[in-house]
């Protein structure tokens, strides 16, 4: 066997500097790793509101949380709340972490359905702390001492400004042996014999060779596509949004645990709270508005002063056909592109990352060992997406041919499987690892309106005073966490404020 020696990661921004720091860490100086960036070359830089999976990406690092969230003025965050997707007016919130608690086999949603059907449960989002407190404004986090308590089971992930963190984590990396090369690539070298890289030479003629090369270079890719020509696989059919301008905005009150997405006439608008400024953005389909429209749109829904110009943003949405490709992992922007609807870009990049060491090759490159990370890797998308075509495809809207098309178009088959259960009987079941829980279909599939027809029978092995007594007790129990709760605001301001 022989061992790789060197590792080339082509272009920054948080793919590259979140590449960089983990292989630092994990690979304690096994392998040179260098990092070639150019300060001329922009990031996009909005990827700024996470899910719960990152804190593990921060473990792997040995973070500090306080001292990251000060760092990158960041924000706690509880879930995501979505205004007008189901039909205007109506707003919900798909909050992270447990829906109330299971009794006996089923889960509590199942004695919601019941209760509901007869006119006599409260609210979805009452028996969910992290929904509730973020409808609150309030956030701690979980205590572990309270293991019985719903206080014991709050899950959070956060809100920061991208470029601070990509800041952060270079700093990192460097400390820990990264090289950092400034300059463009200018050519990228084949070997002639079997197609892998051999080398990238800088615009300043310096030839730097490697035996892995991992692509964080954005929607260019450089190496997985204009040198090794992959291909794409496009998913506009689903997801028909192919346009984004993001604006940051002075903060305003209330200071919320929670991002939120609103359905705008083509597409939605995102707003996430930080420490100093409120990051803005509007995503959205070219067939339906131009983009003067949605600029205008985007400007005239912000909730504090503008603070700089539209960065604007073209994307396909859609997967490299294949991840790694011979001797190149493509990791961020660069592998496929989900709109950031859920906040799973950042979540991909640590994933791939992960995956990436997980199946670490020796220098002959098995290809077993490829096909494998390319099959995990197009699992993930997959379900994903079809994740983020639920909350378009389970509309009421009429009110613009945007949302009739979403409204009225086929969906994956996989997808579909999953919407015609979860109408029939309120079941859903979570495939292979896959990224998003049970409870995140529950709530979503609730909030958008697809009500089951029925509720698992076994409900009615419980009297329907006994159903009342649990769900009553769930709800007050959670109220009552709520209330002792802190702002999120003053525990921003206690545990991690920024400079």
């Amino acid at each position: 066997m022989q061992q790789l020696k060197r590792i080339l990661i082509v272009g920054g921004g948080s793919a590259g500097w979140m590449t960089a720091a983990l292989l630092s860490q994990l690979f304690q100086g096994l392998y040179e790793i260098t990092l070639v960036e150019s300060e001329q070359i922009g990031t996009i830089g909005v990827g700024e509101a996470t899910i719960p999976a990152i804190k593990k990406y921060n473990e792997l690092l040995g973070l500090d949380e306080n001292e990251f969230m000060s760092r990158t003025q960041g924000s706690f965050k509880l879930g995501i709340q979505f205004v007008d997707w189901w039909r205007r007016g109506h707003s919900y919130i798909h909050g992270f972490g447990v829906i109330g608690q299971d009794l006996g086999w089923l889960r509590c949603h199942h004695y919601w359905l019941k209760a509901r059907a007869a006119g006599k449960a409260s609210d979805f989002a009452a028996y969910s702390i992290n929904t509730a407190a973020a409808l609150a404004n309030k956030f701690m986090r979980a205590d572990p001492k309270l293991a019985e308590s719903p206080i014991g089971h709050i899950a959070h992930a956060f809100h920061f400004d991208a470029g601070l963190y990509a800041r952060f984590l270079r700093g990192y990396a460097e400390a820990r042996g990264v090289r950092r090369r400034e300059g463009k690539v200018a050519n990228v070298a084949l070997r002639s014999e079997d197609g892998f890289v051999e080398s990238v030479t800088m615009d300043d003629g310096e030839v730097i060779a490697a035996d892995l090369f991992v692509d964080c270079s954005g929607f260019r890719g450089l190496i997985i596509e204009e040198a090794l020509e992959t291909g794409y696989e496009t998913w506009s059919q689903w997801l028909p949004c192919d346009r984004a301008m993001a604006v940051p905005c002075a903060r305003t009150e209330p200071f919320t645990p929670y991002t939120r997405a609103t359905a705008r006439t083509a597409g939605w608008q995102w707003r996430i709270p930080l420490q100093h400024r409120t990051g803005n953005g509007h995503v959205y389909s070219s067939a339906y508005i131009d983009d003067a429209e949605a600029e205008a749109q985007l400007l005239a829904n912000l909730d504090g002063a503008q603070l700089a110009e539209p960065n604007r943003i073209r994307f396909t949405t859609g997967k490299r056909r294949k991840t790694w490709n011979r001797n190149c992992v493509a990791i961020g922007l660069c592998s496929g592109f989900l709109e950031p609807l859920e906040s799973t870009s950042l979540h991909l990049i640590q994933s791939a990352i992960i995956r990436m060491v997980r199946l670490l090759p020796d220098a002959g490159f098995d290809p077993a060992t490829i096909a494998e990370f390319n099959r995990q890797t197009d699992f993930e998308y997959e379900r994903i997406r079809d994740f983020i075509i639920l909350h378009y495809k389970a509309t009421e809207r009429d009110d613009t041919p945007f949302w009739r098309y979403c409204r009225d178009m086929e969906v994956p088959d996989t997808l579909q499987r999953k919407i015609d259960l979860f109408a029939a009987n309120g079941r859903v079941f979570r495939e292979d690892d896959e990224l998003f829980t049970e409870e995140s279909w529950i709530q979503v599939f609730l909030g958008q309106g697809v009500i089951p027809r029925g509720y698992d029978p076994l409900v009615d092995i419980k009297s329907d005073v006994q159903v009342a007594q649990f769900l009553g007790n769930v709800e007050n129990v959670i109220g009552k966490c709520v209330a002792v709760m802190p702002r999120h605001a003053d525990y921003v301001a206690k545990t991690c404020p920024a400079a």
